[in-house]
């Protein structure tokens, strides 16, 4: 199976749309693709960046189970959760929020943060109400066995240049040994960022604990619809 490239079919179902729609955004200019030989052909981890900075609904990677990849919650406690992140602007958060994480001496942090500065000059991370998720666009060799996400409640509140224009004060930051890691933990994260209890855990800041909980029970009802779905 082809991981990062999608058919205008792939998309419609990624997104629960139609093709006639896809087609509509390709013609708006709006969706990344790229056109080989008449055809159409998409990047699936710029397709879920593009539907999360819209704030769109999405399907969970039904293939990925949890015997599959690790949870989100436990790529969160394999990077952990710090509060009253510093920094005023975008280049020094990131620096800032790299030293943080809990990275093995193999892992070069000075390229980790030149790459996510790059993958951010690109086009903004920010998911939309005050969280972004800087992450590199495709995992490089990084020295890491299992997933890593940081997550950094700033100090302050600082400019991401966020698609609805409300400064960031969450980041996510996630790091992946492999692609289909990198793409489920992407998918699963934006779905969760829609949740309301969730939302209301990061809007409150709620202690590790607490916070950790609230993703578990998500996670678990995720899984359990999944199930029932099959």
């Amino acid at each position: 199976r082809r991981v990062m490239k999608l058919s205008v079919k792939d998309v419609a179902k990624l997104l629960s749309v139609d093709d006639k729609t896809v087609y509509g955004w390709i013609k708006q200019g709006g969706i990344p693709f790229y056109r080989i030989h008449e055809h159409y052909h998409f990047n699936k981890s710029e397709i879920l960046e593009w539907a999360s900075s819209r704030q769109m609904a999405y399907a969970v990677d039904a293939e990925a189970t949890a015997a599959e990849f690790p949870s989100l919650a436990d790529a969160l406690k394999n990077g952990g959760i710090v509060y009253g992140m510093k920094g005023n602007d975008k280049p020094t958060v990131l620096r800032n929020v790299v030293d943080a994480m809990p990275l093995s001496n193999a892992v070069d942090r000075g390229l980790l943060y030149e790459v996510l500065l790059a993958r951010e000059n690109l086009g903004s991370t920010g998911f939309g109400e005050g969280v972004a998720i800087p992450h590199v666009r495709n995992p490089i060799v990084l020295h890491v066995d299992e997933p890593i996400i940081t997550l950094c409640f700033l100090a302050a509140p600082i400019d991401f240049g966020a698609i609805d224009g409300l400064p960031v004060d969450t980041l996510f930051t996630m790091v992946s040994p492999t692609v289909r890691m990198h793409l489920h933990l992407l998918s699963r994260l934006g779905f969760v960022l829609r949740n309301p209890a969730f939302k209301a855990a990061l809007q409150t800041r709620l202690p590790q604990g607490e916070l950790m909980d609230t993703l578990l029970r998500i996670e678990a009802q995720i899984e359990s619809k999944s199930k029932a779905a099959q």
